[in-house]
């Protein structure tokens, strides 16, 4: 369920249109995806959370959640929990 999500909401923010349909959870994002900048990386914060109903503190965020889209998604699902 929250893979998914993530991922619509990952091709929503970066605007990868139909290209973003081929991630999956092994899918590496940071250094991989050129769209995937810090500014990028606020907007998706704050769209997650917006999504989730769920509050991601600055000493959550770290370089392996944003790794792969797998970890991504294991980190919005821990927070939701």
């Amino acid at each position: 369920m929250y893979l998914n999500e993530v991922k619509n909401l990952l091709i929503d923010v970066l605007n990868l249109g139909d290209a973003g349909q081929a991630l999956d959870a092994g899918s590496p994002l940071l250094g991989s995806l050129p769209e995937l900048d810090s500014m990028a990386v606020v907007t998706l914060i704050g769209a997650l959370e917006e999504h989730f109903g769920i509050v991601i503190d600055d000493d959550d965020i770290s370089a392996s959640t944003f790794e792969t889209l797998g970890s991504l998604a294991a980190f919005v699902e821990q927070k939701a929990a």
